[in-house]
């Protein structure tokens, strides 16, 4: 079984985030894997653990720091892993999608993973345009997926709770929202050796895609008010609260 997991890193929402230019500082954040690609990434382990194979993971470089985030991977229990060498801080879902595409191509897969969106951007769309790509079925929003020959069934989530259950023929493409399994954690010392001792394979970017979307300005969001804090005890805040709400014409 051949499973590629595709992966992204993205800045540490912990941080403030910067603006310089029409988008964020990146040397003044940290970055991080994506949450929902680690979710990926355990759910791609426990199928090889399951029925064997292999695990590769696949990112864009694109500020050149890719990885650290490849190393946590592998640590994770992913048997390969490649970087596409993109350098393209503004790279739109669409492109990143496509190099990504063009880089599973030749690898073979039988099943790819997805994150089901970055916590970064909440775009959600580089999975379905990666099968669009691929020419693969796509299922997004999915909770777990049980290898089985050359099917797979796959269980997605919708809301307000309901469940669908599919089989689908291999290959195909899965956004991932979350695995079976809590992502395993993976101690700084494991890191530390993996980093030592794995090799990172280089893809050029290849191929080219567009949004058609131009991005004009980011900012900070303007502060236009504050919160009052009511303090005393509980008759006391409750007490002005309805003068408050009185004098709102609320109550």
């Amino acid at each position: 079984m051949n499973i590629v997991v595709a992966i992204k890193h993205i800045p540490s929402i912990a941080d403030d985030l910067p603006v310089k230019g029409n988008n964020v500082d990146f040397d003044s954040v940290d970055f991080v894997l994506n949450e929902f690609d680690e979710q990926s990434i355990e759910q791609a382990v426990l199928v090889k653990e399951a029925v064997g194979g292999t695990v590769t993971v696949v990112g864009v470089d694109m500020i050149g720091e890719l990885d650290a985030v490849l190393h946590l991977a592998l640590a994770k229990g992913a048997d390969k892993a490649v970087k596409i060498t993109g350098d393209a801080p503004a790279a739109d879902s669409h492109m990143q999608a496509k190099w990504l595409a063009e880089a599973i191509k030749g690898m073979g897969a039988n099943m790819v993973f997805a994150g089901v969106q970055a916590s970064n951007d909440l775009d959600g769309q580089i999975g379905p345009m990666i099968a669009a790509y691929l020419d693969m079925p796509y299922i997004g929003g999915v909770s777990s997926v049980e290898a089985s020959g050359d099917s797979a069934t796959v269980n997605k989530e919708f809301a307000g709770g309901a469940g669908a259950k599919y089989s689908v023929s291999m290959p195909f493409v899965a956004g991932v929202q979350a695995a079976v399994k809590p992502p395993r954690y993976a101690p700084i010392s494991k890191v530390r050796q993996v980093a030592q001792t794995a090799t990172i394979e280089k893809v050029a970017p290849s191929g080219d895609a567009s949004s058609g979307l131009v991005f004009k300005k980011m900012a900070p969001p303007v502060v236009t008010g504050h919160a009052e804090m009511i303090e005393g005890s509980s008759k006391e805040v409750a007490k002005k609260i309805v003068e408050l709400l009185k004098s709102k014409g609320l109550a």
